[in-house]
């Protein structure tokens, strides 16, 4: 059975791709106070906006895909050379200071982002189904290290049952994430035309409990 949102890269599906940086980005980044040219893992990545601007204000950036269509969109939209080589289970594609890594997001291990102090979700959580949203939250929390800290930015509609891209709750999010990170509600968007209404979290992973 296809991937769904292979099966949507594949047929142009992609009405939850944004032309321009997330406002929320570029709001609340700066509050993190991620250190300035930290390294930002960004998984199921696609081709978001959100990672040149991560880019452009000074921060290498990593990012995970598994549609190679995503990942040869991004790079054909600008003009510059594309370094290519492999690492285990990855193909990756280099661009400036931005690396996609087109493969399993679930088979990235923690030696290979030993670099990371920073990461961002806009569109991760809320591409997995139910089943998978809690190995999401476990295996996010084994790659970064603690003090890490990041953006995530989840969603709710009134139809829970229908995605992707799913609805999850507040709630959801804080049985999430909280076993291993603060998390900070920074925002609630009112709904947009489709009735989708935006939440904006600030996390920060924990350290060893004392």
């Amino acid at each position: 059975m296809t991937n769904p949102w292979i099966q949507r890269w594949r047929e142009g599906r992609i009405g939850f791709h944004r032309t321009t940086p997330h406002p929320a980005l570029e709001h609340y980044w700066p509050t993190l106070q991620v250190p300035p040219a930290g390294k930002v893992l960004v998984p199921l990545c696609g081709k978001s906006m959100d990672m040149r601007w991560l880019a452009d204000v000074g921060h290498p950036v990593l990012g995970v895909e598994f549609a190679p269509e995503a990942i040869e969109q991004f790079m054909a939209e600008r003009r510059q050379d594309v370094l290519r080589y492999r690492q285990t289970g990855f193909d990756i594609a280099r661009q400036g200071s931005i690396e996609l890594w087109q493969g399993d997001f679930f088979h990235l291990h923690i030696r290979q982002v030993v670099e990371v102090e920073a990461f961002y979700d806009r569109a991760s959580l809320i591409a997995l189904p139910p089943p998978t949203r809690q190995r999401y939250a476990f295996h996010l929390a084994q790659l970064v290290p603690p003090g890490a800290r990041g953006l995530l930015i989840s969603m709710t509609r009134r139809n829970e049952s229908a995605g992707p891209p799913y609805s999850v709750s507040p709630d959801e999010v804080e049985e999430l994430f909280s076993p291993n990170f603060r998390l900070t509600y920074l925002q609630q968007s009112p709904p947009d035309e489709r009735g989708f209404i935006e939440s904006v979290w600030g996390l920060e992973r924990r350290g060893p409990a004392a």
